[in-house]
């Protein structure tokens, strides 16, 4: 019998990704925020927002193909 897994085990890693894009992509993909919410809540632009999105994005999917 194999040991019960736990959500931890299917949380993605996101030890690479910038603290701005850590940030941005904790609040907006996890539900918490959109993304002009969020730019609100910190004060930046909702394109900075989605720029950040965007490179966290990329580099989680880079992260999963290798």
């Amino acid at each position: 019998m194999s040991p019960q897994q736990s959500l931890f085990d299917y949380e993605r890693d996101l030890s690479k990704l910038s603290e701005a894009e850590r940030d941005a992509y904790e609040a907006v993909e996890r539900g918490e925020f959109g993304v002009r919410e969020y730019a609100r809540e910190t004060g930046r632009r909702p394109g900075t927002i989605g720029n950040l999105l965007r490179r966290a994005r990329d580099k989680l999917e880079e992260r999963e193909a290798s």
